[in-house]
């Protein structure tokens, strides 16, 4: 008698846990288990399994009555020397700064996809963005190229028509730029491989994200690893 009963008390337990299921932190989301989110109703996720990584995954999410949803996935591209954190990242350094930025706005060689309602700025023969640590207009959109900005420290933009044919500006030091840790960060169509310290996707993701993209929403990009020092939840 002593055994069936240690051996229902056994099952009973199996089930319980069972019908438990997963531990709840196991069934949050990225978004849900992020520090911040940035007051939005949109993120955009770019995660990369390891700080060496320079590949992984972009996840875009919305905020519906108080749940993160997924609105949609695609492969992405790092940078070449893999991911860095943001506030200590060095300009030339082929690596993707982590953490939480805005997105001020996109642009592109090619015109905005159907549904966008996302500020968009058309690339020009004139278009550049400066990179020269000496200009007064570091790490924004130049058009015509100042003086002061030299070319040599300048992305003509219209050059490069596969990657920037629809494109949007991550807000990595932009808003008060220090001079030294990185220009021209921005989420934007595959190349031929690694980035130089972008986030890529395929065309079709890039067109889908421009089109999901609500100004309304205020959308933010959250750059970071699976785990570890630079996990993207810790930002």
């Amino acid at each position: 008698m002593r055994g069936s009963l240690v051996t229902l008390s056994v099952l009973l337990a199996l089930t319980g846990s069972v019908a438990a299921g997963p531990p709840v932190a196991a069934r949050r989301t990225v978004p849900e288990r992020l520090a911040d989110t940035g007051g939005g109703r949109q993120l955009i996720v770019a995660e990369a399994p390891a700080a060496g990584s320079t590949t992984g995954t972009v996840t875009w999410w919305e905020l519906r009555r108080g749940r993160w949803k997924e609105a949609g996935s695609a492969p992405a591209r790092f940078g070449a020397a893999g991911l860095a954190e943001g506030r200590t990242r060095r300009q030339g350094s082929n690596t993707t700064p982590t953490g939480l930025y805005d997105l001020p706005y996109a642009f592109g060689v090619r015109a905005a996809p159907a549904g966008t309602a996302y500020p968009y700025r058309r690339v020009t023969g004139g278009s550049w963005w400066c990179q020269d640590n000496q200009a007064r207009e570091y790490n924004r959109w130049v058009e015509p190229l100042p003086s002061d900005c030299r070319a040599s420290e300048a992305e003509h933009l219209v050059t490069y028509t596969t990657q920037y044919a629809r494109a949007l500006v991550i807000g990595f030091n932009y808003a008060k730029p220090v001079r030294g840790r990185g220009a021209g960060i921005f989420l934007h169509v595959d190349g031929e491989g690694a980035t130089a310290g972008c986030v890529s996707v395929p065309a079709g993701a890039m067109d889908r994200i421009l089109a999901w993209a609500d100004p309304a929403a205020h959308p933010h990009v959250a750059i970071g690893t699976s785990g570890g020092a630079l996990a993207v939840t810790g930002y």
